[in-house]
């Protein structure tokens, strides 16, 4: 099985995958913005980068748990399931707030340069 960054797009649920991933470009693309304006001292789009950040890691959060209530029902109306189906939907189930907390963390890591940069 090939590692594919698109095909963990899609697994880890479209909905949630691309906003997050919209995101991530937009806050990458607004940091650059302001490395290149050289004003890094440009606190209205620090606030909008830090919080589209933030709605990144929490939406992620959101389909995880949208994920989890669908799957736990399953289960329940299913009976008994075998551990490796278990283990798989818990994989798919953990792709979006995995996304979510490494665009929080790529867009954070922007943030700190922003302020080093300012200093």
């Amino acid at each position: 099985m090939k590692f594919l960054f698109a095909n963990y797009l899609s697994e880890g649920g479209p909905l949630f995958m691309y906003t997050i991933l919209i995101s991530l470009i937009v806050c990458v693309a607004l940091i650059i913005k302001v490395f290149l304006k050289g004003d890094s001292s440009d606190r209205k789009a620090q606030k909008l980068i830090s919080h589209i950040s933030l709605f990144a890691l929490v939406f992620g959060f959101l389909g995880f748990m949208i994920g989890m209530i669908g799957a736990l029902d399953a289960i329940s109306i299913a009976g008994n399931i075998a551990p490796d189906i278990l283990a798989a939907g818990l994989k798919i189930g953990m792709l979006s707030p995995a996304f979510g907390m490494l665009t929080f963390i790529i867009t954070r890591l922007g943030l700190i340069g922003l302020t080093l940069k300012n200093k």
